[in-house]
Parts: structure tokens; C-alpha cells; sequence
């Protein structure tokens, strides 16, 4: 449950960051909890491990192999992120010189991310570029279209979506 303190928290982090106070109404985002259990993947395409709720890391497993035995690969790039790992991503894209616009077009403020619930993965595969636009013509995004429903998990941010996040195909959040 969302507490008082938490909504604090992320208004306090919020104005550090320059994100403004009216960020939730604007964007049509909800603040997400931090997920409390959590669990290790296997290796992403970097080799770091990531951190999924387990109930979430066996949606993934089964739907990768079922993807596998139809000669698609999924690899993942990106699945739990804390508040302040999120806060961390934005502050390293405004010192690179990103406008604060630019950068919530593309990472939901901390707290508003649904990598925070441990159920949200970014998906790649062998051949194209890691959250890149052009994953949607690949054999893996056409497969996860017809498919990954049967897992759970669904589209967060199709195209011409409601919220202020820009057109995402490859990232994925697990519903139970």
C-alpha cells in the first residue's frame, strides 16, 4: 500500500530532480510500491544479474523457452529497478546534457516506474539494438504479440498510448 511517507518521499526526490509537482496528473501515471521480494534472473545481455518477483521470474522463464521452441530468442535488458536506481538513470541523463523533457519522455519519474513492482521487463533479442523503436519488426516483438498474454504479461506503452511515455515495444509487465 502506498503510504503517506512513500508519496513524501518521492515529492522530496521529485524537486530535486526539477520533476514537477503535478507530474502524476499530467503524465496520467500512478505511483508503483517498491517490490519486497525479489529474486535473481539469470545474467541479462551484460552479464549483470537482475531482479525479478518470483512470480514474475517464472512467467518470464516459461515464456522464453516457449519462445525458444519456436526459434525465438528473448533476452533480457532491464527488469527491477529501486526509486533510487530510478532517480540515479535521470540524474546521469541530465549531466549528459538531456532535457529533463526528453528524459521523462523516454524513464517514468521515481516512483512512477513499473519497474519498481519487479513484475516489468524490458525484452531484446540477438540482432537489434536494445530498446530501440525498431524492435517492433523483429520475429521476437511479433511472437510476444501473439504470445506473451498466455504468460501474463502484456504491452505497457503501445503506440499512441494515454500515459506520457513514449512508444515502447519492448517493454513488458507481468499481471497476475
Amino acid at each position: 500500500m502506498i503510504t503517506a511517507d512513500y508519496l513524501q518521499r518521492l515529492s522530496q526526490l521529485h524537486q530535486t530532480l526539477g520533476i514537477p509537482a503535478d507530474y502524476a496528473r499530467t503524465t496520467r501515471l500512478s505511483p508503483y510500491e517498491e517490490a519486497c521480494t525479489l529474486v535473481d534472473t539469470e545474467p541479462d545481455v551484460h552479464g549483470r544479474v537482475l531482479r525479478l518477483t518470483p512470480e514474475c521470474l517464472a512467467a518470464w522463464q516459461a515464456m522464453k523457452q516457449a519462445a525458444a521452441a519456436e526459434d525465438i530468442v528473448l533476452h533480457l535488458v532491464s527488469a527491477f529497478r529501486s526509486v533510487d536506481y530510478q532517480a540515479q538513470l535521470i540524474r546521469r541523463k541530465l549531466e549528459a546534457g538531456r532535457s529533463l523533457e526528453q528524459i521523462l519522455q523516454v524513464n517514468a519519474a521515481p516512483g512512477y516506474s513499473e519497474h519498481h513492482t519487479g513484475h516489468a521487463i524490458d525484452i531484446g533479442t540477438p540482432g537489434c539494438a536494445d530498446l530501440e523503436e525498431v524492435f517492433e519488426n523483429t520475429p521476437a516483438f511479433a511472437w510476444l504479440q501473439g504470445r506473451a498474454a498466455a504468460f501474463g504479461f502484456t504491452l505497457s506503452y503501445p503506440r499512441h498510448n494515454q500515459s506520457a511515455i513514449c512508444y515502447e515495444p519492448w517493454h513488458w509487465c507481468y499481471s497476475t
